[in-house]
């Protein structure tokens, strides 16, 4: 058998879609000693990284904890579970992550419809009213923060809508989380799933949710079993909440150590001024590019504070560019996808990875390769 190298990873400056960087303080908190998963000090910590994750989302809900897995697997959390064979979902895809949901939705069983908006632009409101007008779905699931293409979508008035047609209203905020303004309560959001490794700066495999007192109505009101046995929230809500916590599962006991830890931080920095930070250090970024020739995807109405969509100026190769940034400065950024696959850049400001430093360290870099 080979003997394996100690594995010493180089030291990146993380500026892409995700992961982003970890403060010490969570990275010492993965190192902390392991305890059981039904350890009564683990299960106090779980009762810790509830009660922060319910003032994040700025909600009440009860159904308010983490899932075990990745944000993709919030997604599908969310969608097995309030999806039956028969129901009809209604989708808003305007990016990559919109046709991930309409994927699930399908192989949920529910007769699926879409509302679509171009790349770059967000979903249109009267869109989204004919729509439900027409198929009168029990689920309507959109895209707050769309990575693809960097839009952030309002809520307020789809929300009214959704509502107004009694259908669920479904958001998923992996890249807005801990960013950027999320109300869950105040805009009336059904079902909420995010990630760690974006905003919040933990380490990437777990996924915040969150669920309306009228979701776990449906939840409850289900007639077939969810879809899958490890999502099913039936019983990983027993896990969570009640007297006597019911096994289902070895929690990541690690990843909760290092979520709590990143929970604290964006508490003791408070909502308001982690979005101030975000939207500042945007804008730094902003006047940085732009006068390297760089221009925005989406109208600044529309636009992410903390990931950056930009097209690259004429005459700078993506590929050879990005691989120099990470070679010769150890700074990634993300490229293009689909038909924007080597025309433009999305670059990431989240969590740890949001100051004036990393700006800087890009600006600079970029002037050093282009000079």
């Amino acid at each position: 058998m080979v003997a394996m190298d100690e594995f010493h990873p180089s030291n990146r400056i993380l500026m892409g879609p995700g992961p982003s960087d970890v403060h010490p303080r969570v990275l010492k908190a993965m190192a902390t000693p392991l305890i059981g998963h039904l350890d009564p000090e683990f299960l106090r910590i779980m009762d810790d990284i509830k009660a922060m994750a319910q003032a994040t989302f700025q909600t009440k809900n009860d159904l308010t904890f983490v899932v075990s897995a990745p944000g993709s697997a919030g997604m599908e959390t969310v969608l097995v579970n309030l999806l039956e064979p028969g129901d009809h979902a209604l989708i808003c895809i305007h990016g990559v992550f919109g046709g991930r949901m309409k994927d699930i939705a399908e192989r949920c069983g529910a007769e699926v419809s879409t509302v679509e908006a171009p790349w770059g632009e967000p979903i249109n409101p009267d869109d989204v009213k004919a729509a439900v007008a027409t198929h009168r779905p029990k689920v309507v699931a959109i895209v707050h923060a769309e990575t693809s293409t960097g839009v952030l979508q309002p809520l307020e008035e789809i929300s009214d809508i959704v509502h107004d047609a009694g259908a669920l209203l479904v958001v998923d905020a992996v890249t807005s989380y801990c960013g950027t303004d999320l109300k869950v309560d105040d805009w009336g959001i059904d079902a909420v799933y995010s990630g760690t490794q974006k905003c919040l700066s933990a380490p990437p495999g777990l996924s915040p949710v969150s669920f309306s007192a009228r979701a776990v109505e449906a939840l409850d009101n289900r007639k077939t079993k969810v879809q899958s046995w490890f999502l099913d929230l039936t019983m990983v809500k027993n896990y969570w909440a009640g007297a006597k916590r019911a096994y289902h599962h070895t929690g990541p006991i690690s990843a909760m150590y290092a979520l709590r830890e990143a929970y604290r931080l964006v508490l003791e920095e408070g909502l308001e001024n982690r979005f101030k930070r975000h939207h500042d250090t945007h804008l730094l970024l902003k006047d940085g590019l732009e006068a390297l020739g760089f221009t925005y995807l989406v109208d600044p109405s529309y636009r992410l504070p903390m990931l950056n969509a930009v097209k690259l100026p004429a005459g700078l190769d993506d590929a050879s560019t990005r691989s120099r940034l990470l070679n010769e400065f150890n700074i990634e950024v993300g490229g293009g996808l689909g038909k924007f696959a080597g025309k433009l850049w999305r670059v990431g400001l989240m969590g740890e990875s949001c100051d004036a430093n990393h700006v800087n360290m890009l600006l600079s870099a970029l002037k050093t390769i282009t000079n």
